[in-house]
């Protein structure tokens, strides 16, 4: 079986194919080859509360997908290992396939962004795409025109330094692009690459900034960024080792850390608020995604919601979701973290799937990746466990509700549409869920 890397193993393990010869985890600083999971093609799976109504076949491979309004049609984007492909949501439980863009071996497109003004699509090449390495290997960015959407047409390509995932920052003008672990040309104490910033005001003459930004993330040491997300007040949040650290983009703000008022750019972002995640919910430090609610403040402040992703053998210590509180890092904290006097987060909760009702005992993979959010119901992907929805209304006691979990789940990425839930799944493609109530 080949072995890929995916993400990051931050403590012993690493990962192997399943039987389908797709990716079962992700991994990124180890290829130790992990032993497969005992699993029985055609065995059953697990499935509570949750009317599985479509499934997309054509798309495995998939890592990734996005919505798009173009013109008066709903459009699903699915990015993955094939490229890319467009498909009419006009019956959301079955999606009509519309184009391809065709990228065999393009890698990793993880939570893949969208214009959703200028109908692109911005397709993040990690270094490991079409055979190449972390250690050599060339990175960049795809920006994909969908305007037809049965004909995705690539307008631009650019070289970046980063390629793990590229986020959409200060209403898609500029991106940001980070991970994975560093190119042997950069500098030695480097725990992972930064981020680097790229003008796309105009998309067909992408500006790479040579200077990266987000440094410093660990302690104090220049660490992997692995995903920014901005919420929906246009803070966006940069994931990776050593933590969440969330910054302003735009606007005239108060800067915590340098002091006095100045305009936040996509190239000189304002601190916000965040820092590292307490070991004691996240041991392994790597944050791999993460999300603020807005809404009024509970007894807790501001919550953060982030995903630790981590392998270890066997799946009790795998990474799990956690909640922390973001009282106490509105002044700079978390920037001025050092390994002598660490600023953390206060933990407010965590959940993980491992020995929850529906999951695999025999399965080594346990640990959270990508979620998404609606209300208090909050839905996970958990690799080979499958798609989990929990009860996040008491934060300190999130409760799992429903759960999806195929005998060949392969879930990397769920997503809340339109009274739908999308998961790109590796093996299996797209599955279509409806919460049950």
């Amino acid at each position: 079986m080949r072995a890929f890397r995916t993400g990051l193993v931050l403590l012993t393990a690493a990962v192997t194919l399943v039987a389908t010869g797709l990716p079962a985890a992700a991994c990124d600083r180890d290829e130790k080859p992990q032993a497969p999971s005992a699993r029985v093609k055609g065995a059953p799976g697990a499935v509570k509360n949750v009317q599985a109504v479509g499934n997309l076949p054509d798309a495995a491979g998939a890592i990734s997908l996005n919505f798009l309004s173009i013109g008066r049609r709903d459009v699903m984007v699915v990015s993955g290992e094939f490229g890319l492909k467009s498909y009419d949501l006009a019956n959301p439980a079955a999606p009509k396939l519309l184009g391809t863009l065709s990228l065999p071996g393009l890698w990793e497109t993880e939570d893949t962004e969208v214009d959703a003004e200028r109908n692109l699509v911005f397709l993040s090449r990690d270094p490991r795409a079409f055979g190449g390495t972390t250690h050599t290997g060339e990175s960049g960015i795809y920006v994909v025109d969908v305007s037809r959407p049965e004909k995705p047409t690539i307008l631009s390509y650019v070289k970046v330094p980063a390629g793990h995932t590229t986020s959409c920052v200060d209403g898609c003008r500029y991106l940001w692009t980070g991970g994975p672990a560093k190119a042997d040309n950069m500098p030695a104490d480097w725990g992972g690459r930064p981020i680097w910033v790229t003008d796309v005001r105009n998309p067909r003459k992408p500006v790479v900034n040579p200077n990266p930004i987000e440094l410093a993330r660990n302690d104090g040491k220049t660490d992997y960024v692995h995903d920014v997300q901005v919420d929906a007040e246009g803070v966006a949040w940069v994931s990776g080792r050593g933590g969440v650290r969330g910054y302003w983009t735009n606007g005239m703000h108060r800067d915590p850390v340098a002091g006095g008022f100045r305009l936040a750019t996509a190239q000189k972002p304002i601190p916000y608020a965040g820092g590292g995640i307490s070991e004691t919910a996240a041991p392994s430090k790597f944050m791999h995604n993460s999300l603020r609610p807005l809404g009024p403040r509970g007894r807790f402040g501001q919550l953060l919601y982030a995903t630790e992703e981590s392998f270890v053998d066997g799946c009790a210590g795998d990474g799990v979701l956690t909640i922390s509180s973001l009282d106490g890092s509105y002044g700079g904290e978390g920037w001025r973290s050092t390994p002598d006097k660490p600023f953390r987060l206060k933990t407010v909760g965590t959940w993980g799937v491992a020995g929850q009702e529906g999951s695999d005992p025999t399965s080594a993979d346990c640990s959270a990746h990508y979620f998404d959010l609606r209300g208090n119901v909050l839905v996970q992907s958990f690799y080979e466990q499958g798609t989990r929805f929990l009860d996040v209304s008491d934060p300190t006691n999130p409760t799992q509700i429903a759960y999806f979990r195929p005998a060949d789940a392969a879930a990397w990425a769920p997503y809340f549409h339109r009274g739908y839930v999308y998961v790109a799944d590796n093996a299996r493609g797209v599955d279509i869920l409806k919460l049950q109530a």
